[in-house]
């Protein structure tokens, strides 16, 4: 395997699977919501991140100029709306996990977290610089960065969702949930909080 793509891959999937938003809520959705919903999440987050990958890649030497002023607005909107979810998370009513598997979407709750989600951009953005820009056939090379990024958003999603759906069986207690829900709320809070530090 050509060390290059190698290099890609590992960026990709460590990007993907290190703890973040998009990540924490997978684990929060298999908790609360079972596996279907939390395979609709992982796939709604995986497009959502190869879509912010390829826009990122096509619009970064167009808007580089206008870069910071386009970061501080998507982490202001990308905070506001984590938060949010961090307080639906810590609210959530607690009882029988499998009732509230017809309650919402996964696939657009993982979209639009990973669209507004600053991680996203910032990994997408950092990686599109290190293996797209500058290349022989940048186009080419934008195309793979996707596909690569969304396998890497797959597995590294899916994970944390097969993390949840292992702690369902242990949360069936109201009182477990209610600790879990707001443990995952405090700890969104405290990573959307790291990125303005």
């Amino acid at each position: 395997m050509d060390n290059f793509i190698f290099a890609m891959m590992v960026f990709a999937f460590v990007g993907a699977v290190t703890p973040g938003p998009v990540n924490l809520l997978a684990t929060s959705t298999a908790v609360q919501q079972g596996s279907i919903q939390a395979f609709k999440h992982v796939l709604g987050a995986s497009f959502a991140y190869a879509g912010v990958v390829y826009l990122s890649g096509s619009m970064l030497s167009t808007v580089s100029d206008k870069l910071p002023m386009l970061e501080s607005s998507m982490q202001l909107v990308g905070s506001g709306f984590l938060i949010w979810l961090a307080y639906k998370i810590a609210s959530a009513p607690v009882g029988n996990i499998e009732m509230e598997q017809r309650t919402t979407s996964g696939w657009v709750t993982g979209a639009l977290a990973q669209l507004l989600n600053p991680k996203a951009w910032l990994v997408a953005m950092s990686g599109v610089s290190v293996y797209v820009v500058g290349q022989m056939n940048p186009l080419q090379w934008l195309w793979t960065f996707t596909f690569i990024s969304l396998g890497a958003c797959l597995i590294g999603v899916g994970v944390w969702a097969l993390l949840g759906k292992l702690l369902a069986a242990y949360l069936s207690q109201p009182n477990k949930q209610r600790i879990f829900n707001r443990a995952m709320a405090i700890i969104l809070v405290m990573s959307v909080s790291m990125m303005w530090l």
